[in-house]
C-alpha cells in the first residue's frame, strides 16, 4: 500500500452571472503529481441552479461540465498535454459560466476516497 501523498484540488462552480458572484458547486477536480492521478467528479444540482438562474440553458452547462472528466482522463487536446498541464489549465481563472475555486492542498493515502469526501463536503453538502 502506498504511503501518504500530497494532492491539490479545486471545486468546480457554475457561475450564471459573474457580476453577482453567486454560484452552485458542481464537482471537484483532484490532482496528485507523485501518483500521476488526475480525476474529476461532476454532480450538478439542476433544481438549485434553476432557482438561481432560470434563464440558463442547463443542457449546455451539463455538456460543458461533462468535458472536465474527459480532459482528466487524458482525452482531447488539453487532456493530451499531460496530467499536470491539464489540471492547471482546468483550474486557471476563467471569466465564464464554469469556473473553479482557488486551488487547495492536502495529504492523503487514498486519492479516490479523498475525492468522494471532497464531493460530500463541497458539492453534496453532507457532513464529513
Amino acid at each position: 500500500m502506498p504511503g501518504d501523498c500530497a494532492f491539490e484540488y479545486a471545486v468546480i462552480r457554475v457561475v450564471p452571472d459573474v457580476t453577482r458572484e453567486e454560484f452552485v458547486s458542481a464537482g471537484v477536480i483532484l490532482f496528485c503529481r507523485t501518483r500521476r492521478f488526475l480525476a474529476a467528479q461532476i454532480e450538478l444540482d439542476a433544481a438549485r441552479l434553476a432557482v438561481l438562474a432560470p434563464q440558463l440553458d442547463l443542457a449546455v452547462v451539463r455538456e460543458h461540465l461533462a468535458l472536465i472528466p474527459v480532459i482528466c482522463a487524458g482525452e482531447g487536446p488539453i487532456g493530451g498535454l499531460g496530467k499536470a498541464e491539464a489540471f492547471h489549465w482546468l483550474v486557471a481563472p476563467h471569466s465564464t459560466t464554469i469556473q473553479c475555486s482557488p486551488v487547495h492542498s492536502g495529504i492523503t493515502h487514498d486519492l479516490a476516497q479523498t475525492l468522494e469526501r471532497l464531493m460530500d463536503a463541497h458539492v453534496r453538502r453532507k457532513p464529513v
